[in-house]
């Protein structure tokens, strides 16, 4: 069950005792989520950054996330349209190995 079904649970009023025998498990990661590097910075525009360097930091801070696998497959299973998941890059509801710049891509690469 996911947390979400939990939650709306609750606020239906359900009348059964919590929490339930089978949802244990999902409030399980509830905890760690509190720990999580996204829910701990102070740049949430972070995770949806257009710069290159900002977008590779968000997913670095997602290297030691608690819930990492959790958030990537919840991700997938959204179609996110943009942003760092699970410490993965997601444009147009697909991941992708990097984020491409803002503009015109350049004709020639600068000498190094």
């Amino acid at each position: 069950m996911q947390l979400t079904t939990l939650l709306d649970r609750l606020n239906e009023g359900s009348s059964q005792s919590w929490p339930l025998a089978e949802e244990t498990d999902v409030l399980a990661l509830v905890e760690p989520a509190v720990l999580a590097p996204c829910q701990d910075t102070e740049d949430p525009d972070l995770w949806f950054a257009e710069r290159q360097a900002d977008v590779e930091f968000a997913k670095t801070l997602c290297r030691t996330c608690p819930v990492r696998e959790a958030c990537l497959a919840g991700a997938l299973e959204r179609a996110e349209p943009w942003g760092v998941w699970g410490g993965e890059v997601f444009v147009g509801g697909e991941v992708v190995a990097t984020k491409r710049g803002r503009g015109r891509p350049r004709k020639h690469h600068p000498a190094a």
